[in-house]
């Protein structure tokens, strides 16, 4: 991914570009390696440029739970470098994956240079935590079908494919995700295939009655 593919740099010209790109690192992750813990200095604001990382946090019995699915062009990190406190979660590549680096000191220097690049990152950055206030209501107030339910669509929606799913999810992350049991999770899964609301296509899920889902999810 270049520079002028990413989201928030997206509109800035060749020189704009240019004046950037000393302040920015890629850094390469393996599958499953941690690129930040909950706890450590929030020194780096991240963006995926390929692959895809998970945001984790651990339940008081140590299980992990999947906050969010961070895919290429997204940020994260944001919060905790702007409010100054340590990460609150955990960022794991869920693939080999290629991130974005800027150093605290380095991106505040981006956005006194470029306000309309803090405009883009507050944006998203509204809607990322409204995204996450809703998950964890879900997943404290709503029944398991209809938690999963909302995932398969929310995920759908993020998709560049419709009606499918482009992250390859075993059942284990789809019970992380909704806080529930691996077991729940592929049960829930086989009633939808049966009742002929998904399916699967090379390892992803396909969401074949959007409608239908939806009565679940609402």
């Amino acid at each position: 991914m270049e520079l002028n593919e990413i989201p928030i740099f997206e509109g800035l010209t060749n020189s704009e570009l240019k004046e950037i790109e000393p302040y920015i690192q890629f850094v390469s992750f393996k599958k499953k390696e941690a690129v930040f813990n909950e706890g450590d200095r929030s020194d780096w604001f991240y963006i995926v440029a390929a692959g895809k990382v998970k945001i984790t946090k651990l339940s008081q019995d140590g299980k992990e739970l999947i906050i969010e699915l961070v895919q290429a062009g997204e940020l994260f990190g944001a919060l905790a470098v702007f409010g100054g406190f340590p990460y609150p979660a955990n960022a794991i590549a869920m693939e080999n994956a290629k991130v974005v680096r800027i150093f605290r000191k380095n991106l505040l220097r981006i956005l006194d240079r470029f306000p309309i690049v803090m405009f883009k990152i507050t944006s998203i950055m509204g809607d990322r935590m409204k995204n996450s206030h809703d998950t964890l209501k879900n997943i404290a107030l709503e029944r398991v079908e209809s938690r999963i339910a909302s995932l398969l669509l929310k995920l759908s929606d993020k998709s560049s494919t419709p009606g499918q799913i482009d992250i390859k999810l075993t059942k284990q992350d789809i019970a992380d995700m909704v806080g529930t049991t691996v077991e729940t999770s592929i049960r829930t899964l086989s009633k939808f295939k049966k009742e002929g609301l998904i399916t699967d296509k090379k390892g992803l899920h396909v969401i074949t009655d959007k409608e239908g889902l939806a009565l679940y999810a609402n």
